[in-house]
Parts: structure tokens; sequence; C-alpha cells
């Protein structure tokens, strides 16, 4: 980890945020936006040059304002690197306030396409992913006895379009086992979903399938910034710990 270094006070709601997926879109979004506003973020990813990008921007203006921002390598498909992340968290800070599970890739396509490998890509990365960081931060909450635990998935868990038949099958996956987590948690551990419509990124850079990159085209014309759905995780992590959001729904009013 790199660290930022922070010479104010701690606030009384300052949080300790981990955030997987950090290094582009909604996870770099957030990241920058919750260190802006004081808390200590943990920004985590697999591109380590996007990371230390990532770090040196958000350095001079987390500190203004009394919080951090370090940064991990972590493949969340690796179950051993997801527990590290969130162990070394806690032992940095002594807790994790809040474990927002963003990562996720997009290679959309047709079935008939028979791209099994982008398939089981999305499989390992959206659903196996957001598993093995459930199973690292539970625990840990358990034990503190508080915690907020915040998954991104889609419009795409709502709805199917041709070429997102797996792709949605995964953000429905990730949905259900968000649900799930939360009707299963005891009260003092909250759990959201966020979840986006048509959001600026580079995910849509990931599709190889030809039609499919056409379509997304026309599909992402009406697009929200991702600081959008850092407003709106800002705001799940800013409510009493009493209160549980369930699902927050972004989109572009554009959008149908």
């Amino acid at each position: 980890m790199t660290t930022t270094t922070s010479t104010h006070s701690p606030a009384v709601d300052r949080k300790v945020v981990v955030i997987t997926g950090a290094s582009s879109g909604i996870g770099e979004a957030t990241a920058l936006h919750l260190a802006v506003q004081g808390h200590h973020v943990v920004a985590a990813a697999r591109r380590t040059d996007r990371l230390d990008d990532l770090q040196r921007r958000a350095s001079e203006a987390a500190e203004a304002s009394g919080g951090s921002l370090v940064t991990a390598q972590v493949d969340v498909t690796v179950e051993s690197d997801v527990t590290h992340l969130i162990e070394s968290t806690r032992d940095r800070f002594g807790r994790v306030d809040v474990v927002f599970a963003n990562a996720g890739v997009m290679p959309l396509s047709r079935l008939d396409s028979l791209l099994v490998q982008e398939w089981q890509r999305m499989v390992d990365v959206n659903v196996v992913g957001l598993l093995h960081t459930i199973a690292a931060a539970l625990p840990v909450f358990e034990q503190q006895r508080r915690g907020l635990f915040i998954t991104t998935a889609s419009i795409g868990a709502h709805q199917v379009v041709p070429t997102s038949a797996v792709y949605s099958g995964t953000k429905y996956a990730a949905w259900a086992i968000t649900e799930g987590l939360r009707l299963e948690s005891p009260p003092y551990i909250r759990v959201s979903t966020i979840t986006p419509g048509v959001v600026e990124s580079e995910l849509a850079s990931t599709i190889t399938e030809p039609g499919a990159a056409e379509a997304m085209k026309t599909y992402r014309a009406a697009s929200i910034s991702p600081f959008a759905i850092a407003r709106a995780v800002s705001y799940v992590i800013g409510e009493d710990e009493d209160v549980d959001v369930n699902e927050i729904v972004v989109r572009p009013t554009r959008q149908r």
C-alpha cells in the first residue's frame, strides 16, 4: 500500500472505506469523492499505474479535508487478495466501516457468438469476486458488530436486452446475493445495492463483438457522470446506523 497522510484531527463521522474496482469509472470517482469528504479510503484494483495516478490526484484534496487515500493492488477473483485487503485495512486503521464491492466487467455479446472465455470472466469478477469480498468482510463486521456493505449492481439486473444475457445474469446474481446478505445479516450490519443506469466509463471499450460494440455507441449516447453514483454511495454511508438504504437506482433522465 502507498499512503497519504493528514494532519487534521478525525471527525466523528469519518469512515474507513474499502473500494474494489477503484482504478476507473464508478470506483475511481467514489474514491475521490469520499476522500475529499474526509473519509479514509482504501482504493483497490489490479492496475497499479491507474491507482498511482488516482492517489496523486486525491492527495492534496484529501489532506485538506482531513481524509486520506491509500491504494492496494487486488484481483477480486483471487480470494487471498481480497482477504488480505480487508485484514490489512483493519490492521492499519483499527476497523473497517464500509466495503464497496464495485469491481466488475462488461464484455457484452450475443449468446450465439460463443465467447465463452469472456462469459467466464464476467462470472469470475462480477459474481465470484463479490462472494470473495463478502467472505472477507463479513467476519470483520461481525467481530466489530457494525459495518456497511455496498454492492454495484446494474440496471441490467432488472432488464435484459440483446447482447446482455450473461452480463445481466451476473448482475442479477449480484443483486440477489446482496439481498440475501441483507436478509441474513443482524441489524448492526447494513447492506445496500447501488444500481446504475448508463454511466460514463471504459467498460464499453472492452466489448469485442462488433455488433454489440456498435449498438453500445447509441445506447451510451445519454450517459451520466460516475460522480452521480459516487454521491449516491456517499448518501448511503451518511445515513444513520438504524437506516438501511436497500437499493438506489441512478440513471440518466433520458434512459427508459
